[in-house]
């Protein structure tokens, strides 16, 4: 939907289940109709949409389908803004970890799906000024190989240059203002602010100012505030870091993460967040220090068992929970990040304008904090985070 000062807020898709176009389509026809009839009825709404490259290439490959769902928004008074194309492959039901980084940006095949992502954009929405896409960190720190690390990030660096070349013949072609944004996310090549301006300076690095010019208004983050939050970051420090450094904010994942005081029962309650599916990073604080990352919720728990009594004082998890209410009454979540960054939004719109709420772990979440169904969750979710900006003079 539009709210004030053009900004797109939406849901992203990758909460249903879809790897194939046809099952896509279903998701947005099952599910996502029922959003916009709920909280959308006489506007206009948009859609965040997740394309795996199995469905692109299915769309790109028949462009009746493409015809088909374009006259499909149409009847529906629906359009796309952005397009989440972090996971390349598989997202539900069988095991994704550390494959949701696969390819990563030193490939290829991350390269094509992604500009192939931004020309099936394009078509798309011919009638939108603004069109972004999300993506991975670059990689995941455990791709990084100390003996190649120096060719990995040129591979990298060359791949992400030569997307920016593709978005700008687009947007020369469209007269869009279309941009690609780089997640952050823990444990990520780069998963706090100030390793996202290093990498940028890298990216930027022997660059004319033309060049510099170009990337820059073709290439920024995607801020997610769950990822962010997780790493003790605070929305303000965070966001005039990366405006103060001229990276764009492309997009904001709105979203929520588990928070907790570590003690036996809490961390006992914790086991039923485990899955065999995600990647659940654990970040300790102890004091005002970081002191402890684990790759997953089970190296965490694993930890407690050993040395319960110097567990640190906060453990921030990476798990999605639904955005419009505290988990339970053992643990905490992030929201106020979100809260933190609309206020600063408000205070100076402008430099963010797509939004889009992301609780993808609808499967994977214990049953007692599921709100109804999953359409009954993403609707309260629209109502809080709606709320939100009108706090804040945004809608």
């Amino acid at each position: 939907m539009r709210l004030l000062h053009d900004i797109d807020l939406g849901y992203c898709t990758n909460i249903h289940r879809g790897e194939t176009w046809a099952e896509t389509f279903a998701g947005l026809r099952d599910y996502t109709n029922q959003v916009r009839q709920r909280v959308c009825p006489n506007d206009r709404y948009g859609i965040g949409l997740r394309l795996s490259a199995f469905a692109a290439r299915e769309l790109a490959d028949d462009r009746s389908q493409l015809d088909d769902f374009r006259a499909w928004m149409d009847r529906n008074d629906s359009y796309v803004f952005t397009i989440n194309g972090f996971p390349f492959g598989t997202f539900h039901g069988s095991r994704v970890k550390e494959q949701v980084y696969v390819p990563d940006w030193t490939t290829p095949e991350r390269l094509a799906y992604t500009t192939q992502l931004f020309d099936l954009l394009v078509d798309l929405a011919p009638d939108e000024k603004s069109l972004s896409v999300s993506t991975l960190p670059g990689s995941f720190k455990e791709f990084i190989r100390p003996e190649t690390e120096g060719e990995q990030l040129s591979a990298m660096v060359k791949n992400l240059r030569a997307c920016v070349d593709h978005i700008e013949a687009l947007r020369e072609k469209t007269g869009k203002d279309l941009h690609l944004g780089l997640e952050p996310e823990p444990l990520g090549l780069f998963e706090t602010t100030p390793e996202t301006v290093e990498f940028f300076g890298r990216v930027l690095e022997g660059c004319s100012a033309d060049e510099s010019e170009r990337i820059s208004r073709n290439l920024g983050v995607n801020y997610d505030t769950c990822h962010l939050a997780i790493e003790y970051e605070e929305p303000a420090e965070a966001i005039g870091r990366l405006r103060d450094a001229g990276v764009r904010i492309s997009k904001v994942h709105l979203s929520s993460a588990l928070r907790l005081e570590p003690g036996d029962e809490a961390v006992k309650r914790l086991e039923a967040f485990q899955d065999e599916i995600y990647l659940h990073q654990v970040v300790v604080r102890n004091g005002s220090e970081v002191t402890e990352r684990f790759r997953d919720l089970s190296d965490a728990l694993s930890w407690y068992k050993d040395s319960p009594d110097g567990a640190g004082d906060e453990w921030r998890v990476h798990f999605h929970v639904p955005i419009h209410a505290q988990p339970e009454a053992l643990f905490a979540d992030t929201r106020d990040h979100i809260s933190g960054l609309l206020a600063l939004l408000g205070k100076d719109p402008g430099w963010c304008s797509h939004f889009e709420m992301e609780t993808y772990t609808w499967e994977v979440l214990p049953v007692e904090i599921r709100t109804g169904d999953v359409v009954d969750q993403l609707v309260a979710e629209y109502d809080w985070c709606l709320g939100e900006f009108r706090t804040n003079q945004l809608a």
